[in-house]
């Protein structure tokens, strides 16, 4: 046991728990603690807001798998954490976010948490339906268990954000710290091993299968299972649907990938998976935007589900065989009792239904044209063919998102990173910092909206001054995109609060914060800028004007099934 303040303590634990960086924004009720943090070794980025710092931490752990952290103040830095971490909640990203507190006791030693004091804010309250689990430490001597507990609980099982609150003057209280690697947490055990059963249950529905497919998810990325659901789809020669979550799980330009399902999702993918007589969903949680009506859903098909989280079993979809149970661990023991059964790689006239519906539906998931701007779908194709293949892409969210998902092909697993589950604008740069940080040897490129990217912009400053260098392409519609597309459907072309005028000047304000901008007419200008984006060691924005009448094709209405989807 060695005798520290509650701050040191804090800082020991994370280097314990191998953290080298922490995304953040200083305040008054975290001075001991940056004060230790100074001269510890870890790296602190100072982002311009603390919704940043937590989808900065977000994009690192996407990217990495490791644990993202991110920190701040009490009162109003802790609450502009919320939506990054509700964010991080639902795409399952481990996280874990430190925020300061009011001081427990007054100096006549009345307890304050709970008075209203100074920037005080019941964070452990707000993040309870947002967080895994969430601490707030009564005494200095718990740091380091909080943190080890924070750590393993961020990482096991299903990942998830963990939120430790630490009262101001616990940071500076003295106290015997015991750092101990034991973790016991009574009643959580995490199911990682397949049933047998089960196993076996689901080996024979898939020999017997004549139009398999399987329906990959996040999961498949969390558990870097990717190599073994390859292996099973080319035994098999079944076709491979992915959700958004599931992007990069699944080489897109392999012969039996589908595409992303969903409401904007590949017509092949949304068409082939109804026609499934057995339907394998890796890691995926059935939600409403992939499987549209939920009583329509592969009506014909046996289902079998693995998911880590037992609680996603049968919660919107009826499944014939659950396995709760680790993505990788399962799908390796399925691979090894199917090469006993089948000996040899079989045949399909499944497979070559497929190829042929994929040939025919592939020319439907158009943009629609206008003349005078750059197509977006012509405009991503093109973006592929100059990106290496472990470039790592993040994207926005609204109509950008729905072009990516369809039009910009990923090849490997963590190389897309997009806010699925909450769906939050301003995502995407500041994640793109994080990946940035994770994996600073290769390319980062954020396919924003201006929409979007106005949200979060400011930390163009953090991006320049902590040398973090992106690349931003702005599909610039001076629209809120995709809420116009649905008044243009479903309202009659009745505009309202989506027209945002004269956005920023995207050049002049990269270059206010010393960053470098272009503006592009046309695809031969765009190649030219990513090419000298990649090449330069400052963030880079690009400025694509696209037309504010485009649309994202396919789509499905809403209270629609996959069947009913829209193609022009």
């Amino acid at each position: 046991m060695t005798k520290m303040s509650g701050a040191q303590a804090l800082i020991e634990a994370l280097k314990r728990e191998k953290v080298e960086v922490i995304f953040g924004i200083i305040g008054g009720a975290t001075l001991p603690i940056y004060d230790v943090l100074r001269d510890s070794g870890i790296r602190h980025i100072l982002c311009r807001h603390e919704q940043c710092a937590a989808h900065a931490a977000d994009g690192y752990a996407r990217a990495s798998g490791r644990v993202g952290v991110c920190m701040a103040t009490s009162g109003p830095g802790a609450t502009n954490l919320v939506t990054g971490i509700a964010t991080a909640y639902m795409d399952s990203s481990p996280i874990i976010a430190l925020t300061g507190q009011a001081n427990r006791f007054s100096a006549n030693t009345t307890y304050m948490i709970g008075k209203d004091a100074f920037q005080e804010a019941d964070i452990i309250g707000i993040t309870t339906p947002i967080t895994k689990y969430n601490f707030q430490v009564k005494e200095a001597s718990e740091i380091p268990k909080a943190v080890k507990l924070a750590f393993y609980i961020a990482t096991t099982g299903r990942p998830r954000p963990v939120l430790i609150d630490l009262p101001k003057d616990i940071q500076v209280e003295t106290a015997q710290m015991e750092f101990n690697n034991d973790v016991k947490i009574r009643g959580y055990k995490p199911t990682t091993k397949p049933h047998p059963i089960q196993v076996k249950r689901a080996v024979e529905l898939l020999l017997m299968a004549e139009r398999p497919v399987i329906f990959a998810g996040g999961g498949v990325l969390l558990s870097n299972a990717a190599p073994e659901l390859l292996a099973l789809a080319n035994f098999l020669m079944a076709p491979v649907a992915i959700s958004l979550m599931g992007k990069g799980c699944f080489p897109e330009n392999h012969p039996l990938s589908l595409g992303v399902v969903g409401m904007h999702g590949s017509p092949t993918a949304n068409k082939l998976i109804l026609e499934a007589d057995v339907l394998l969903a890796v890691g995926v949680r059935f939600s409403d935007r992939t499987v549209g009506t939920l009583d329509e859903f592969c009506p014909d098909a046996k289902i079998i589900h693995i998911d880590i989280d037992s609680a996603e079993i049968g919660k919107n979809v009826d499944v014939d065989i659950p396995i709760v149970a680790d993505a990788k661990r399962t799908l390796e023991t399925i691979n090894q009792q199917l090469i006993q059964r089948l000996k040899k790689q079989r045949s399909s006239l499944w497979f070559d239904r497929v190829q042929k519906y994929k040939n025919q539906l592939q020319s439907l998931a158009e943009s629609s044209s206008s003349g005078g701007y750059i197509n977006p779908q012509k405009l991503l194709v093109e973006l592929r063919k100059i990106l290496p293949e472990d470039t790592i892409v993040t994207t926005e969210v609204g109509q950008n998102q729905m072009w990516a998902a369809l039009h910009f092909k990923a090849l490997k697993p963590r190389t897309f990173l997009s806010s699925d589950g909450l769906g939050t604008m301003g995502f995407g740069f500041p994640a793109a910092l994080g990946a940035k940080v994770a994996c600073p040897g290769r390319l980062v490129v954020d396919i924003a909206g201006d929409g979007s990217f106005i949200m979060t912009s400011q930390d163009l400053a953090c991006s320049v001054m902590e040398k973090i260098p992106v690349i931003v392409i702005v599909l610039n519609n001076s629209m809120l995109g995709m809420v116009a597309q649905w008044q243009r459907f479903f309202y009659n072309r009745k505009y309202c609060a989506v027209e945002l005028g004269n956005s920023p000047d995207f050049v002049k304000l990269a270059e206010a914060y010393g960053a470098q901008g272009f503006r592009v007419s046309s695809l031969n200008e765009f190649s030219k800028a990513v090419r000298k984006a990649m090449k330069s060691d400052i963030t880079t924005v690009i400025d694509v004007p696209i037309s504010p009448e485009e649309n994202v094709f396919p789509m499905i209405p809403p209270g629609k099934g996959l069947k009913d989807m829209i193609t022009e």
